[in-house]
């Protein structure tokens, strides 16, 4: 009986340790590094539909020049809402070929839909006054 215990607990053991891994491996996502005129960013890429749902969401933090590039497929109308996300975030609405068309501030945990009114390519997520502070217009190019 103690035995059949022992091996339960070891195969318990071994599961847990199985999924936390590869629960943290999917939390890493691949980082690339691209420019706005000067200003120099290291963005995570968020390139699939789970990556893209989950994006900043349980984040306490994020450094200055780090943020979030969602890649999707082809050109079309995106909306993002703050659901779950605790830093506030300024989203930029990037063309296929890097033009930033939009820009919003977004205020954490709100549920209120932040909708790009031109089909775009890509949003980049950052703290919230970065473009700002940077003096990122509407208008400037992402270097991808």
């Amino acid at each position: 009986m103690k035995k059949s215990i022992y091996i339960l607990l070891i195969l318990f053991t071994l599961v847990s340790c199985f999924l936390l891994i590869a629960m943290g491996s999917r939390d890493r996502l691949e980082t690339r590094q691209i420019s706005i005129g000067e200003a120099l960013i290291e963005v995570e890429i968020a390139d699939n539909a789970e990556t893209r749902r989950t994006g900043l969401m349980n984040r306490k933090s994020m450094d200055e020049d780090h943020g979030m590039l969602f890649v999707f497929e082809h050109d079309q109308k995106l909306s993002f809402w703050m659901k779950n996300t605790l830093i506030p975030l300024s989203i930029a609405y990037i063309s296929a070929d890097g033009e930033i068309l939009e820009m919003y501030d977004m205020k954490p945990e709100s549920l209120r839909p932040v909708e790009s009114i031109n089909s775009v390519r890509y949003a980049l997520e950052m703290n919230h006054g970065w473009f700002e502070r940077k003096g990122v217009c509407v208008g400037d190019y992402l270097n991808l």
